[in-house]
């Protein structure tokens, strides 16, 4: 028996969500970090990571591919739907510190903070073929998982960018 969402038949919209964001749960345990899921879908974030007593936290987003364009893509606004009408809405700066994008065909990953995700306009476009000369600004963030840690940043330098997030008491 075919279930929805099987791939023979469409994938609604939540189950995508779903999927991604088990993908990105998965992803980010299987690096190291300390992953928190709220429970209930009434936060503006869907994950919080635990950084050394900082809560970062995680909104996760399901690209789709476009096949006119050829590339994926993923709305950068939120969807609250009712049983009339479905709304879409721009994200506050507030909201979370970081994105991550998932494309669930191919497995990858993109770690984008809030200040970039809010700059597009409704749509990301990301591209994961080589055909285009200048790749886009996004392709920057594709594997960027070192943004969400130390690594590179440095302890001071994560902190000053992330000023919205919550210190945890000790």
């Amino acid at each position: 028996m075919e279930q929805s969402g099987s791939s023979t038949g469409s994938m609604d919209t939540k189950l995508k969500a779903d999927i991604a964001e088990s993908a990105v749960v998965t992803e980010l345990l299987r690096r190291g970090f300390k992953v928190l899921k709220p429970t209930g879908d009434r936060l503006p974030y869907d994950l919080a990571l635990d950084l050394d007593g900082k809560l970062i936290r995680i909104q996760v987003k399901s690209a789709w591919f476009n096949r006119k364009t050829k590339i994926y893509g993923v709305d950068v606004r939120r969807t609250k739907t009712n049983r009339r009408r479905m709304l879409r809405d721009r994200y506050d700066k507030d909201d979370f510190d970081f994105a991550i994008l998932y494309i669930d065909s191919l497995q990858v990953f993109y770690v984008m903070p809030i200040s970039v995700f809010s700059g597009y306009g409704s749509t990301i476009g990301l591209v994961e073929t080589d055909k285009r000369q200048r790749k886009p600004k996004s392709a920057e963030y594709r594997e960027r998982w070192d943004l969400l840690s130390d690594g590179l940043l440095g302890r001071k330098r994560l902190k000053d960018s992330l000023p919205n997030s919550v210190e945890l008491s000790k």
